[in-house]
């Protein structure tokens, strides 16, 4: 089973939100990840047939259903908001699909189903139960529940767990990576956050503004970014950014300076990517750039603190400390950073330069 989308674009209002998107997806799971306005769910909706796109087509299995209704479709769409039908038990809204579905012949076979599918979700014990009557996550399993219980060929999820607390978003994680790892059909996980996506482990296609920016393994992707724009949507916090030129086999920055990983020009301009959780305010070892900044803020998590940092040049730079740190906003102190954990991007477009070796430090979840 494969789902391809063969030079898909969508414009609405004068604006594009996809260009020309060429992809292949395979049985199993792929993640989609980017932004909140990167066009993740205009892609998902062009893939489940709710939206025609204005060129190009999508395939399923070698045919072309593009201009097929999403009911004569064998696909299931799990949206951000979970929608359950409000008067129907769990039990009743599981089964829902499975009524319409030929292959379920039977009550036996749909109770069967039903119960299954509950029992994969955690909710066995809740199918009495109204959606009114049940948690945010319970709510959600529910919906979930829904969706698996018809086999389909193309099972679409658009960001799944955006809307839980900390606590579900982690246990849901981890079962539907367990659920998803061999799927028969193709599954489609759509993602603003990376470390979703990086915890998934799954084939990665990094999406912005309407295009396709990268597709393949996103630990690859997260250790070797191939661009600042695939860098910036696998990092969260987000990348700290500095501007940076080569001068006699040098890259200086904010007024000072390391080796230039490769050869260079002089006078090439370059921007230098350096991941909040490598910034540090002690100096461990020899050889690291020296920061002169002023601390504006200090946000305390209790497992980690973020400190807001103020450097020359009204340039900014937060760097992610590991447990509760106490910092006085308005001092002075000196931020460094290892040059080996450094991506160094072309300035006009944005290309890797040169980077670290694979460096998973910053990785939760």
């Amino acid at each position: 089973m494969t789902l391809i989308l063969d030079g898909v674009s969508v414009r609405q209002r004068g604006e594009t939100w996809l260009d020309d998107i060429h992809l292949e997806l395979p049985n199993g799971m792929t993640t989609l990840v980017g932004p909140m306005t990167a066009g993740k769910t205009t892609l998902m909706r062009v893939a489940a047939g709710l939206l025609t796109p204005d060129s190009g087509r999508v395939v399923v299995h070698g045919k072309d259903v593009t201009g097929i209704s999403v009911r004569k479709r064998s696909v299931a769409f799990v949206y951000q908001q979970f929608i359950n039908y409000p008067s129907l038990t769990v039990y009743e809204n599981i089964a829902s699909p499975l009524r319409l579905d030929t292959r379920f012949r039977s009550k036996n076979e749909i109770d069967r189903r039903v119960r299954e599918v509950a029992e994969l979700m955690g909710i066995a014990g809740l199918l009495d139960r109204r959606p009114a009557e049940l948690s945010g996550g319970q709510q959600q399993r529910t919906a979930i529940a829904r969706a698996l219980a018809r086999p389909v060929d193309v099972l679409l999820l658009d960001e799944p767990l955006a809307n839980l607390d900390f606590k579900l978003r982690e246990q849901l994680r981890a079962d539907l990576k367990t659920m998803f790892g061999d799927a028969p059909g193709v599954v489609l996980y759509s993602t603003a956050d990376p470390n979703e996506a990086l915890t998934f482990a799954a084939p990665t296609v990094v999406l912005g503004e309407g295009r396709v920016r990268h597709i393949g393994d996103v630990a690859e992707m997260y250790a070797h970014p191939p661009t600042l724009a695939v860098a910036a949507t696998l990092s969260d916090p987000p990348l700290n950014l500095l501007p940076g030129v080569v001068r006699e086999g040098r890259i200086e920055v904010l007024g000072t300076s390391f080796p230039a990983p490769r050869a260079h020009a002089t006078g090439h301009d370059v921007m230098l990517g350096i991941r909040p959780h490598q910034v540090r305010i002690a100096r461990e070892g020899s050889g690291a750039l020296e920061l002169p900044a002023e601390i504006r803020l200090a946000e305390v998590t209790g497992s980690a603190t973020f400190l807001h940092l103020l450097l020359q040049g009204d340039r900014h730079l937060v760097a992610h400390l590991p447990g509760t740190q106490l910092f006085t906003p308005g001092e002075t102190t000196v931020a460094y950073v290892d040059p080996a954990h450094v991506f160094v991007f072309d300035e006009v477009g944005g290309r890797l330069l040169a980077t670290s070796a694979a460096d998973l430090g910053g990785v939760h979840g």
